[in-house]
């Protein structure tokens, strides 16, 4: 049973991957078999935090570990939608290049400040997480995302920022902060609650 959630975290990376390799083979129903494993890899990613703090086995360990295979699961998938939509890419290169220039700062500062990577999982990471994935499905289906792509980008933004000045504030490197308030208190010494559910 402990080992549920280590088993949903690495799925999710199985599931990054196929989406890309079946996005490189252009195979038949693309778009259908891509949006159930994404879906399935969200659900992953929400569950297998909450299943962990239920069996009190959240370390360290396990949300870096978290931490670092949903960025390759959302970059795969990133990936694989680009293959399959370059125009829409190409269209909002600029506002895509800001925004992961931003989300590469966040790890910059990081490891140069905290000498680790980034394992927050603000509440407001947790809001662009939903944004991001109904974009990329958006886009998965008509390669186009409208007005959400703008609520995308500047919800990322907003969230990302967030995340840089929760590392700035932060004196050593600490994982599930909910936000800039929550780094405040512990900059101060003081011990934050967190979301049983949520976060922590």
């Amino acid at each position: 049973m402990k080992k549920n959630p280590v088993v949903l975290i690495y799925s999710r990376l199985l599931m990054g991957v196929v989406i890309l390799l079946l996005s490189v083979l252009q195979v038949e129903y693309y778009n259908v078999i891509a949006i159930i494993l994404f879906t399935t890899g969200l659900l992953t990613d929400i569950f297998d935090g909450i299943i962990a703090r239920r069996l009190n086995i959240s370390t360290e360990r396990l949300r870096r570990l978290d931490s670092s295979i949903d960025q390759v699961f959302f970059i795969s998938v990133t990936i694989a939608t680009y293959l399959q939509c370059k125009a829409f890419f190409y269209s909002n290169y600029i506002m895509l290049a800001i925004l992961l220039g931003t989300e590469a700062l966040t790890y910059v500062i990081s490891f140069i400040k905290l000498k680790k990577e980034v394992a927050t999982h603000a509440i407001s990471s947790k809001i662009w997480t939903l944004f991001l994935f109904a974009t990329l499905i958006h886009i998965m289906v008509d390669c186009n995302a409208g007005i959400l792509f703008q609520w995308c980008f500047y919800v990322g933004m907003i969230s990302r920022l967030e995340i840089v000045a929760i590392l700035l504030l932060l004196p050593k490197w600490t994982n599930d902060v909910p936000s800039v308030y929550h780094a405040i208190l512990l900059r101060k010494g003081k011990e934050i609650r967190r979301h049983k559910l949520f976060n922590g």
